[in-house]
């Protein structure tokens, strides 16, 4: 690859790190009036929408690829449920904190890949991912004393989106990367739609569908939108960039997000959960640091990058 591909790699992750907490901020938005449910439907019937021109732009077409209705419809249901956790979270929590916990994801990601893949993971990778954890805690614990339970939902967007990444491995020959958006965010849709409309009959707030009035129409777009100009500046990044060089740059998003939720909801994470951040931070970089020497070795690696934890 030539230097001003690479180049251009790393200004579009760049651009992934600056947009991708805009998801988050539309989200937190609109969920002061609207339930978790409809927000995370919101985010896959418009991501849908905006994606299916761009497969036919490029020419990909909106057929899925024969044989992988079940793997994408499975990948469908893991960032359902990585999404909804992360925006419950999110609409108590402030946005840096619930991010910094989900970033244990790529910790995770080696542990499954080992038990399912049989992916070789050394004791210092093993040991990188307890402090990542304990890292973690140290965000979890101011957490837990000011919102309850649901400061572990960030635990739950990263164990789902771990098995979302699994997924898209065992799709990623069969598909291609844009493609794979469009058809995860359709399945995702054809899920949650009846998802909805259970959670109207039954009367249950999480799920029961409200009509968005005024500025919320646009916080729903945003969300959904969001994902969708961000995400395509990953994939592209990933055609120009290797992924062990754009990896150490997403953590860029942390700072991004807590930029951003500085900004507009006045939550700046403290201390002890900057001090978690570091942790997780840095061991998230060994992890890439062993992993490229694993690489040079000719052993297989899981992806460093990937298409973030909460809105993927």
């Amino acid at each position: 690859m030539n230097t001003d591909r690479i180049l251009l790699g790393v200004a579009l992750m760049i651009g992934f790190c600056a947009t991708a907490p805009l998801i988050d901020v539309a989200s937190k938005l609109a969920t002061a009036a609207l339930p978790v449910g409809e927000v995370t439907t919101a985010r896959f019937i418009v991501q849908s929408a905006l994606m299916a021109p761009v497969c036919l732009v490029m020419g990909l077409g909106l057929r899925l690829p024969q044989g992988t209705l079940g793997m994408m419809t499975l990948r469908a249901i893991f960032l359902i449920l990585s999404t909804y956790c992360f925006v419950a979270a999110i609409e108590v929590m402030p946005i840096a904190d619930a991010l910094a916990i989900a970033f244990v994801e790529p910790f995770l990601l080696l542990i499954l890949g080992r038990a399912l893949f049989g992916d070789e993971v050394g004791p210092r990778r093993i040991g990188a991912s307890i402090v990542g954890f304990g890292g973690s805690m140290l965000v979890i614990q101011p957490s837990f004393a000011a919102f309850g339970a649901v400061a572990f939902y960030p635990l739950g967007t990263a164990l789902f989106f771990a098995a979302y990444m699994l997924a898209t491995r065992s799709l990623s020959r069969r598909a291609h990367p844009v493609a794979m958006q469009y058809h995860t965010a359709l399945l995702a849709s054809l899920i949650c739609i009846p998802v909805l409309g259970i959670g109207a009959i039954a009367d249950l707030a999480p799920i029961a569908p409200v009509k968005p009035e005024g500025i919320f129409w646009l916080w729903l777009f945003g969300v959904g939108a969001a994902a969708s100009v961000s995400h395509m500046m990953m994939t592209i990044a990933l055609r120009f960039a290797p992924s062990a060089t754009l990896a150490p740059l997403h953590y860029l998003e942390i700072v991004s997000a807590a930029v951003l939720g500085y900004l507009v909801f006045g939550d700046f994470p403290d201390a002890l959960t900057w001090t978690g951040i570091g942790i997780i931070v840095a061991s998230g970089l060994y992890i890439v640091h062993r992993e490229r020497i694993t690489a040079k070795r000719g052993s297989v690696i899981l992806p460093t990058v990937a298409s973030r934890p909460p809105q993927g």
